[in-house]
């Protein structure tokens, strides 16, 4: 194993034992209706693990989407579940110091009844 592939993997273990550390005081949950939004977040949001943190929360929350960074330094979540879950999952990204979010664009879209994980692109 490379040095890049050591510190990207060291890099993806601590995100994992932040989020599951989160997780612990996590609140409870009311069933709720489900949407779909998309989100475009931009400020330093990549090369700073805004894209894993993203998906292990939403995972831990129970939420399917994908995130996929942009050519111009922004990030494209969409993001699908009850509503109280995805605004849970954006207060928790915007108090994470590794990112710095300076703009978040909301647009809500169809819901897919076949979508069951969150990905990475």
């Amino acid at each position: 194993m490379g040095i890049k592939s050591y510190i990207k993997k060291v890099r993806e273990n601590y995100i994992i034992w932040q989020v599951e550390k989160m997780e612990k005081k996590f609140p409870t949950f009311q069933e709720g209706n489900i949407c779909r939004q998309k989100f475009r977040f931009t400020g330093r949001v990549q090369h700073v693990g805004f894209r894993l943190e993203t998906k292990v929360l939403a995972i831990k929350l129970g939420l399917t989407g994908k995130a996929v960074n942009l050519k111009d330094g922004s990030v494209i979540v969409e993001v699908q579940g009850q509503v109280e879950k995805i605004d849970y999952l954006l207060g928790c990204l915007y108090k994470i110091k590794r990112f710095k979010i300076l703009n978040c664009e909301a647009e809500e879209m169809e819901v897919k009844d076949s979508e069951y994980e969150f990905i990475l692109k």
